[in-house]
């Protein structure tokens, strides 16, 4: 039967390639490479209460908020009671650059540090109109002249819009006089004051309340809740979307047109021509025709916005339990890679060689000794062989050769030339536990090193294997020197022999095959192990790639022959799975783009290489929604086509600083649609930005709407430093053409320590 498979194989992939005429390597680009401009990087901070912020305002560098009437000022990521501010406080305003309370018993202004009231009235809301500061009362408006507040509703009484009651001599005759009220809010646009009631707009000239202006289209709620003028337009939040009132023209804004949140709480006007709006699920920024979604969790300390204020590059987010900071300080992509080595460094992510994820134990900061460390270090590794590659920095040699030596500890170790442990775990300086668990759930396999100071954990997986001939690869490649290219090689050739001497799979110490280290069609071409038949493959042929190019040996040319017999390239045609969506393991993407990109910067042969590309174009096409650099730099990279480049620069930007795996919801969004150009092959119903969820330390993200961690682990940043110094090396990025330090470095800060406390176990062993 295995035969019988193995010549339809064969046969299904020799057809295609009939008449194909010799691929050209890559030697046209159809991309541009892309400058690394300074941009705003979003940086989140949080101040909680325990009671609900229902106000906040701020004037020049000062922020005050409003808890139960009660007025504080934000100090930090403290608040502090301001003791002579006003009682029984109802809203916080900032009009014409100053600070106001308006009060149960009058208005009050913030001015040298001092709270003075300035009228006995209780006022709703402010606005500055025609130079003068205007204030309304539920029922009528009056403007400050003079330091005093004189009402403007004329003599006689207003007149209203309903022309059957004028007169000949524009006089008007009312049955029942018009009211202005009841006002929930003012605003000034195009020289005229606008008001806002329940459910209503209307205009008011000093005289007409004019109930009918809008010629085209109408709220699309009663439930209005905040109003503001914006240029030549004037928002009105619903709880059914933004109103936009452009001249006598009113439409709606909702979530078919991208808003995140249709239902709003407030308005205010941003920093840089932008517009923010609050809503019961969140914080909404509108700039430049794009939404930018600010949810509970990395940004809000809770959902519900009760107000928003401005300052200079910051926003303060009033909610139910806290404020939400959102700063904009000036990078370059190049600044942030700078940013990530530091918090590698001052979190304490790194240990002998390894790189590692950070989880709360006890309230304390821990290294989590994985079920994958190679898979952790890899990437970082990567990252330091394409710095020194771009940059020449010796201490980025230094960081690849430590990683490097980490890795090469995990086959030296095991005692087993070509068998790799997937973690090392120190038996008197850990304090992660060893895991109990393995593959799939199994028992996890743990072994002690003769000297007694390790454990090494087995049941290796092909993810390990395939970060191994990846980073090792990259660095013999770019970085290696004198023994150390000796070193690496024979890495790579002894994971590839023993791949080879064990039947095409790893054997553990008992001589039986790991659960998922297997490439044998015993395994891949039957049901047990056939979701795997494309990818494994795909793996496979790039270790034999590989080691062919590293040793030039005949037993690894003889096993890719072999591959190929059985027909593994065509099984790679169709290696990325799409159904069903809740089964496709995210992490498998990775491990192909790991391979594709290690295969083809080996393979030759013209005829293969149409194989492996044509691959790559269909998981291209399914992953391109994903907007990630990893896979379109990697893609762009190997083919030389256009890439999406401009939404990889796009995603780089948007990445957060903040590496904890905080919580995320998105499922209640009013926006959940596929943008035009996208197709969801594989179940996503939104595609999102790094701002509105988690991106993990190698950027792979599962399109899961909602996560829970609550913050409890922080993720290794070394997916950002992989791809972006990558993609300056494929000269996807061009260098920062600024000269100034502090839009492209971080200062180093020696001492710091903000996560795990650093290792004070045994050294690692010499390894050459």
């Amino acid at each position: 039967m295995m035969k019988r498979f193995s010549m339809i194989s064969l046969f299904l992939f020799m057809i295609p390639l009939a008449g194909f005429s010799q691929p050209k390597q890559v030697t046209e680009k159809m991309w541009n490479p892309q400058p690394d401009e300074v941009y705003l990087q979003e940086i989140s901070e949080k101040i909680k209460t325990e009671s609900p912020v229902v106000s906040v305002a701020v004037s020049n560098e000062t922020c005050v908020a409003l808890l139960e009437g009660k007025i504080y000022r934000v100090d930090s990521e403290k608040l502090i009671q301001e003791n002579n501010a006003p009682a029984e406080v109802i809203k916080l305003v900032t009009e014409n650059g100053v600070i106001w309370a308006l009060s149960a018993k009058g208005l009050y202004t913030l001015q040298n540090n001092q709270w003075k009231q300035v009228d006995n009235r209780e006022f709703v809301d402010l606005c500055m109109h025609l130079g003068k500061l205007h204030a309304a009362t539920s029922e009528e408006i009056f403007r400050l002249v003079d330091g005093k507040f004189e009402t403007t509703k004329p003599a006689d009484g207003y007149y209203g819009s309903d022309v059957t009651m004028v007169m000949e001599d524009g006089s008007q005759l009312l049955a029942d006089p018009i009211e202005l009220g009841p006002i929930t809010g003012i605003e000034s646009y195009s020289g005229t004051l606008y008001v806002l009631r329940p459910g209503k707009l209307v205009q008011f000239d000093g005289k007409t309340v004019n109930e009918d202006f809008i010629d085209w289209g109408k709220l699309p709620s009663n439930n209005t809740t905040d109003m503001l003028s914006f240029g030549n337009r004037v928002y009105v939040g619903t709880d059914r979307g933004l109103a936009e009132l452009r001249g006598a023209a009113l439409k709606t804004i909702k979530g078919s047109d991208g808003l995140p949140v249709e239902n709003t709480t407030c308005l205010e006007k941003g920093f840089d021509n932008d517009l923010w709006i609050g809503t019961t699920r969140g914080a909404v920024r509108m700039v430049n025709g794009e939404f930018h979604y600010f949810g509970e969790g990395m940004w809000l300390p809770s959902m519900k916005v009760n107000d928003i204020a401005i300052g200079k590059n910051v926003v303060y987010v009033a909610t139910d339990t806290g404020i939400g900071i959102i700063r904009y300080e000036p990078f370059t992509l190049l600044k942030k890679a700078a940013f990530f080595e530091r918090e590698l460094d001052e979190w304490g992510h790194k240990r002998l060689g390894f790189i590692h994820l950070l989880y709360q134990k006890n309230g304390e900061w821990v290294r989590e000794v994985s079920d994958n460390d190679g898979g952790h270090t890899a990437p970082y590794l990567a990252a330091m062989c394409y710095k020194y590659a771009v940059t020449g920095d010796p201490a980025a040699r230094a960081e690849a050769v430590e990683a490097f030596k980490a890795m090469i500890w995990l086959n030296k170790i095991t005692g087993k030339d070509g068998f790799i442990a997937r973690s090392i775990w120190s038996t008197t300086g850990d304090k992660d536990e060893r895991g109990r668990h393995g593959s799939g759930g199994l028992p996890a396999k743990w072994y002690p090193s003769p000297d007694g100071k390790w454990y090494w954990k087995g049941d290796t997986s092909s993810d390990e294997v395939t970060s191994h001939f990846y980073a090792v690869s990259l660095f013999l490649d770019l970085v290696a020197e004198g023994k150390e290219k000796d070193v690496a090689r024979e890495h790579l050739r002894r994971m590839a022999s023993y791949i080879i001497d064990c039947g095409w799979t790893m054997h553990d110490m008992d001589g039986l095959p790991t659960r998922w280290a297997r490439w044998n069609p015993e395994y891949l071409l039957r049901p047990y192990g056939y979701m795997d038949h494309g990818l494994n493959g795909l793996e496979a042929l790039a270790y034999m790639e590989t080691a062919i190019a590293a040793t030039g040996e005949q037993k690894f040319k003889d096993g890719y022959q072999q591959l190929i017999k059985w027909g593994y390239p065509a099984n790679t045609l169709r290696q990325k799975n799409t159904f069903p969506p809740e089964n496709i393991a995210p992490w498998d993407d990775d491990l192909a783009f790991m391979s594709y990109y290690t295969l083809l910067r080996y393979a030759t042969d013209p005829v293969l290489r149409s194989v492996y590309l044509r691959s790559l174009e269909r998981s291209w096409e399914v992953k391109r929604i994903e907007r990630m650099p990893w896979y379109n730099i990697a893609y762009g990279a190997l083919t030389g086509n256009e890439c999406d480049l401009e939404q990889s620069m796009k995603f780089f930007r948007e990445w957060t600083l903040d590496c904890h795996d905080n919580n995320y919801f998105n499922s209640h969004r009013d926006d959940l649609f596929i943008e035009k150009g996208y197709t969801a092959y594989d179940g996503w119903v939104k595609i999102l930005s790094p701002r509105d969820g988690f991106t993990d330390g190698t950027s792979r993200r599962i399109n899961e709407l909602d996560g829970h961690s609550n913050g409890r682990r922080i993720k290794e940043p070394t997916g950002y430093l992989r791809d972006y110094w990558m993609a300056r090396y494929c000269g996807f990025i061009t260098a920062p053409e600024t000269k100034d330090a502090e839009l492209t470095s971080v200062p180093k800060r020696p001492g710091m320590q903000l996560g795990a406390a650093p290792y004070t176990g045994p050294e690692r062993p010499e390894l050459y």
